[in-house]
């Protein structure tokens, strides 16, 4: 070990955490991190040197057993329910005192660091893991320091994370069962126990920012990823799993600032809170996703893959462990990145939907009403054949395209989303990356290098004179031509061999938008329920013929 790393263990004591009979090792590098983490036989490499784990039990986040400490600072600013469990400080603190206690007498792994790329908004995170390979996850994720900045380290927010601890009677602490991923905004502390998934190191801290940026420092926080023209444009990106977020962020003109969380800050800047990339990795080829794909070397994070029989080479088509197969990597692993993950004058905006019912148009140009009602919609659909059960398209609706990290109300997010878009002057764009010409199984998905197209002609300015038609169902503001795009793609009824089958299924996909929304309205504007589609229960499909 280095004397410089030597020299940091000056800067932790156990005890201000009540650690007791602690081996301490801070800050290692990743090269330590990993050697350690193999010769424990906690983790192997890959033939190129990359590090492999496997994540147990749980090989992705447990939403159902996520908690917020219910207090007098979270009380009335949480919304409440399904995804924001509330859980008693007194709980909180007996789960603590027992993670603690647990940790005593291990050897511990500690990462200082910080989130947030624009300094203005800083947040120094030190997280405490008990595996080596989760502290080498922090590293990859969260902004490393300078020497003067790990020197003069003091922590805003401490992650506590104990995979191998389960708490026992977990009903006695109001828990659902051993593990748990708590956040307790008055003490800062996101605590973690009982998963080794590395994912939820990760949420844990980009869920506290959905909560402290927008209430404490008018910074909209988004689950996006973002990139940068030559002339200094910044693209937003918004997209569920499946919609094509990462590949259509990764362009080759463009230069990346970030691919999964960013903040708009109240002078109109854009910034990465991150300081790697977390993605999927099943079913990877270097064609598919070059970039992420020359992202796997040495520094990088492989999590629940599975090697072809005989060797270290990566199978990334088997998910015998897992579909959620992983890899986290330092953003400097990509070539064309943004300097400093900054990135200024928001220009456009885009919603990917990866739509089955085949209805959607493959482009539409939103209002800041329509923005705003599809932001808090959060639509996708998952299709035939992933799921047990499913034999038609079932559409998938995540508020705020990142629900189960966002602790204050949807509304909230998008009121704050709808201002921005006036203040700034961003157009608001829904691309449909799913099907056309009829639904899953018997349309065909919309190419990729159409999608891609459509895209680079909003980002050169190409629609900005174009006609608009708006869609008699769903009210959205359709291009009616589209250099380089077959005309007759653009409007959906055409491409569809039944124009009553058409409106009959935009009819049902839009009663699903508005029983979706029925959580929301008491508490939405008028301006973004009327942003949804014109039609409403009692609309049928006689009258459009």
């Amino acid at each position: 070990m280095s004397n410089f790393i030597s020299e940091l263990k000056k800067t932790f004591d156990p005890n201000v955490y009540g650690l007791k009979n602690v081996n301490v090792l801070h800050n290692l590098s990743q090269e330590e991190l990993q050697k350690i983490t193999v010769e424990s036989n906690m983790g192997v490499e890959t033939e190129n040197g990359t590090l492999v784990v496997n994540t147990g039990k749980f090989t992705g986040r447990s939403p159902q057993d996520r908690f917020i400490v219910k207090d007098d600072y979270t009380e009335e600013k949480v919304w409440w329910g399904k995804t924001n469990k509330p859980i008693s400080p007194e709980n909180f603190d007996r789960l603590k005192d027992e993670v603690v206690e647990y940790l005593s007498g291990k050897t511990i792994y500690i990462k200082d660091a910080f989130v947030c790329a624009d300094p203005r908004y800083r947040v120094y995170v030190r997280t405490i893991t008990e595996y080596p390979w989760s502290s080498f996850f922090a590293a990859n994720m969260f902004i490393g320091l300078s020497e003067t900045e790990v020197e003069e380290f003091k922590e805003d927010w401490l992650v506590l994370c104990a995979p191998g601890f389960e708490a026992q009677n977990p009903k006695d602490y109001g828990l659902r069962q051993g593990n748990f991923s708590i956040l307790n905004f008055t003490k800062k502390i996101a605590l973690i126990g009982g998963s080794a998934y590395t994912g939820e190191i990760k949420k844990g801290i980009f869920s506290s920012l959905n909560l402290i940026l927008p209430i404490e420092q008018n910074v909209l926080p988004m689950h996006c990823s973002a990139n940068l023209g030559k002339k200094g444009d910044t693209a937003i990106f918004f997209g569920l799993s499946g919609t094509g977020k990462t590949t259509l962020s990764a362009d080759p003109d463009r230069q990346l600032i970030g691919d999964d969380e960013h903040g708009w800050t109240e002078d109109n800047t854009i910034f990465n809170f991150e300081g790697g990339c977390y993605a999927k990795v099943i079913d990877l080829t270097p064609e598919s996703e070059p970039e992420i794909y020359q992202a796997i070397r040495p520094g990088a994070l492989l999590e629940n893959i599975v090697f072809k029989p005989g060797s270290r080479e990566v199978d990334f088509e088997n998910d015998s462990i897992t579909q959620n197969t992983r890899v986290s990597y330092p953003i400097n692993h990509i070539e064309n990145i943004a300097e400093g993950s900054l990135g200024k004058n928001p220009k456009n905006i885009f919603f990917l939907t990866c739509d089955a019912f085949g209805v959607l148009p493959p482009v539409s140009k939103l209002t800041p009403g329509q923005a705003a009602y599809h932001f808090i919609s959060g639509y996708t659909a998952k299709v035939a054949g992933t799921e047990a059960g499913i034999s038609e398209p079932v559409p998938s609706f995540s508020a705020c395209f990142g629900e189960p990290f966002m602790p204050l109300h949807p509304t909230y997010y998008a009121e704050m989303l709808s201002r921005k878009m006036l203040e700034a002057g961003v157009n608001v764009w829904l691309i449909n990356t799913g099907w056309s010409g009829g639904s899953y199984g018997e349309g065909k998905r919309i190419k990729l290098s159409y999608t891609r197209r459509m895209i680079s002609a909003i980002l050169e300015g190409e629609l900005d004179q174009v006609n608009l038609e708006q869609h008699p169902i769903f009210g959205l503001y359709v291009p009616v031509a589209i250099p380089g795009i077959p005309e007759e793609i653009l409007d959906p009824i055409n491409v569809w061999s039944s124009s009553r089958a058409y409106i009959s299924k935009c009819i049902s996909l839009a009663h699903y938008f508005h029983i979706n929304f029925e959580k929301f309205a008491s508490q939405a504007s008028q301006h973004i329920i009327e942003g949804g589609p014109l039609i409403d229960q009692h609309h049928h499909l006689e009258e459009h013929f």
